[in-house]
């Protein structure tokens, strides 16, 4: 297959053909796209079997405004670099700072070999980051594109602040929202203008990860909005159940953006702007003073906002842009109805454990996993104040409260992972979200999956070089990213390690489930375990349906446990619906 990839490419170098799927020049070895706005040229990679198109801009904003399409061009836009990513603070001492508020581009990356007149199906990346972190230069498009035979998009998007951050002087249409209509309009360019690029508008998949994934169930409890713009969807390590705050509690209760703006607590603030405890305070001017400031300073005030809170700035539910919350859509029914793909990682929260183990949070705080700081910090961050759950919850996992036997970093993390009611990663909520969208009618198939391998790459990738955190990490939070994006290190260098060769073959196995699921809704891959349909509802929610990804040993399972509360398999959800009933 590669010596005819290669005679191929050098006999369109030499007799220099047009492609006509690709609108490219015939008089140049890269190739020109000619869009709805004006012409991109891209480069070819021959060896990844790929063309790419990078940092076509697709929209500009004025801060804490909707974002504005862009206008046509004259001549000929190089697209061969990525965009920098939206404003904002580097994390985990391993991402990278970004300033720049003219952020908003997308990528283009199809097959080297598209037959004329053929449509490709289309997958549109939209990444993660906490809504305060990513971008789409961290991510090679090149695996899903030439494995998959697919038109692939990733885009970036406001995260942060700039953002998710409501403010009472905002448009209440859009207020708190920016992010998401952001990735609204590159869900609209994709419409008017990838059929130029081989691809097929009327077959898009949105997938995202994380906040990514957080992104999508917001897009799906707001049918009115997106119609027409994706047409499938997958969900990777996001619970859409996770209830966000209305735009009314956002302003209304402990608002980030007063703390944003004026906080006499925090030693390094270099600004003040007016808050409501202000004499002659008006939100208009608290606003303007805001929108004065520059990036580089708010930015600080975030992060020491946010400190050690990992859900400080998110959508906001209430408005026009996301009408409802996910629960309410799911119970009236108005919600996007698409075939999914729905899961996540076996052990999720081993990671965000691991960054406090190190103090690679917000405050450089390091919380060692010992029953102290187990009761002090760990427990109330994720399952509330009442003491009597943690009594309840330690003696489950750890057979005893004042003595937790085997407590360390990768069984507090396990534990995490199974279920939390504060932070939307974990699997019992993947999977009652999933059992939610089969009560509603008329719903398309749902095909839920767990990623499992004990390989996976994290250190140097998903934690800072040369950093570790003593314990087991495996099949943590964004892991499964590397398997359909090589080389992902979380910056724009892109230069993690190749995946050991077994996760290689796991990782070439699931961009053909995922890949078959964008072209036809039906995730299968021949000679390899057949993908059912989840089958879990609200009044059966332990389903045997569930797809378990790990090297040699692709296989079914119940994820959920049995729905006996004393049961112990699975992720135990039974009895984590015993101890946070609904």
């Amino acid at each position: 297959m590669k010596k005819n990839i290669y005679s191929w490419a050098v006999t369109l170098s030499i007799s220099m053909l047009a492609s006509a799927s690709l609108g490219a020049h015939a008089q140049s070895a890269d190739p020109i796209v000619q869009t709805s706005l004006g012409k991109v040229e891209g480069t070819t990679d021959i060896n990844k079997g790929v063309k790419e198109f990078k940092g076509i801009m697709f929209a500009t904003a004025n801060r804490f405004s909707m974002p504005i399409p862009v206008t046509r061009w004259i001549g000929v836009k190089d697209a061969k670099h990525f965009g920098s990513a939206c404003p904002q603070a580097a994390r985990y001492n391993l991402t990278e700072q970004s300033l720049n508020e003219n952020c908003l581009s997308l990528n283009v990356t199809t097959p080297l070999h598209i037959k004329a007149k053929e449509k490709l199906p289309v997958l549109l990346w939209i990444h993660g980051g906490a809504f305060v972190g990513g971008g789409s230069n961290l991510y090679r498009l090149d695996k899903l594109s030439n494995q998959g035979h697919l038109v692939v998009v990733s885009i970036n998007y406001r995260v942060g602040l700039f953002g998710f951050m409501p403010h009472p002087a905002m448009d209440p249409a859009s207020n708190g929202d920016l992010g998401l209509e952001d990735q609204r309009v590159g869900m609209r360019w994709v419409q008017k203008n990838i059929a130029a690029f081989g691809g097929d508008p009327n077959n898009v998949t949105i997938a995202g990860e994380s906040a990514g994934a957080g992104s999508i169930c917001q897009h799906l409890a707001s049918p009115e909005q997106v119609k027409g713009l994706f047409h499938k969807a997958i969900l990777m390590s996001g619970a859409c159940l996770q209830e966000l705050p209305t735009l009314k509690n956002a302003l209304d209760k402990s608002p980030i953006w007063d703390a944003v703006a004026k906080d006499t607590k925090d030693p390094n603030r270099k600004f003040s702007c007016p808050v409501p405890a202000d004499s002659g305070y008006t939100a208009a001017a608290s606003l303007q003073c805001l929108k004065n400031v520059s990036v580089e300073n708010l930015l600080e005030a975030q992060t020491y906002e946010a400190g050690n809170q990992l859900l400080s700035f998110v959508p906001s539910t209430g408005n026009t842009t996301v009408p409802r919350s996910f629960k309410e859509a799911i119970s009236s029914g108005k919600v996007v109805k698409v075939p999914i793909i729905n899961g996540g990682a076996q052990n999720e929260l081993r990671l965000y454990v691991a960054y406090d183990v190190l103090g690679s949070n917000g405050t450089k705080t390091k919380y060692p996993v010992n029953p102290e700081k187990v009761n002090a910090h760990y427990l109330p961050a994720f399952y509330g104040t009442d003491n009597g759950r943690f009594t309840l919850i330690l003696k489950r996992y750890f057979k005893s409260a004042s003595k937790p036997v085997h407590l360390n970093g990768a069984t507090l993390g396990s534990m995490l992972s199974d279920y939390n009611p504060n932070f939307g990663i974990n699997n019992c909520l993947y999977l009652k979200t999933a059992n939610a969208y089969n009560g509603v009618k008329g719903m398309l198939p749902i095909y839920e999956y767990e990623f499992g391998d004990p390989a996976a790459l994290v250190l140097g990738v998903g934690i800072a070089q040369g950093e570790n955190p003593g314990f087991t990490l495996g099949a943590v939070h964004s892991a499964i990213l590397n398997y359909f994006f090589p080389n992902l290190s979380n910056t724009n260098v892109i230069d993690a390690p190749d995946l050991p060769v077994a996760s290689q073959q796991l990782a070439n196995q699931m961009v053909a489930y995922f890949a078959n699921f964008a072209r036809t809704g039906k995730p299968f891959l021949a000679g390899q375990p057949a993908w059912p349909k989840y089958n879990g509802t609200h009044a059966q929610p332990s389903s045997p349906s569930v797809l378990f990804f790990t090297p040699s040993n692709i296989h079914t399972y119940t994820a959920y446990g049995d729905n006996n509360s004393s049961a112990t398999n699975g992720h135990q959800c039974a009895y984590w619906d015993s101890v946070f009933p609904e």
